[in-house]
């Protein structure tokens, strides 16, 4: 399974009427959503696409380690953890 990250400038403050070909999806903050989908990166950024309205803006990305942020929704980093891989322990990171 492939987390992927996805930001339009449309609001999704009701994803229940997002369908798409994944397991879950959830609002981390205004207008950015995380999915988790066995399908292609094609695939979630066509669904996600075809449910906006034509003007607005998207961009979606797979993400393959849990991410570091902040300020976004409840749950977040838990969701992203269980999903993705962590960075290897002793792996540097740039501040």
């Amino acid at each position: 399974m492939t987390v992927y990250l996805a930001w339009t400038s449309e609001d999704l403050a009701d994803l229940a009427d997002l369908e798409g070909p994944w397991h879950e999806a959830m609002l981390i903050a205004p207008g950015l959503i995380a999915v988790d989908s066995t399908e292609s990166l094609s695939a979630v950024y066509h669904a996600i696409k075809w449910s906006l309205r034509r003007e607005a803006s998207l961009i979606v990305v797979p993400v393959h380690q849990t991410p570091k942020s902040r300020g976004m929704a409840a749950g977040t980093t838990t969701w992203l953890r269980e999903r993705t891989a962590r960075q290897p322990t002793g792996a540097s990171e740039q501040a």
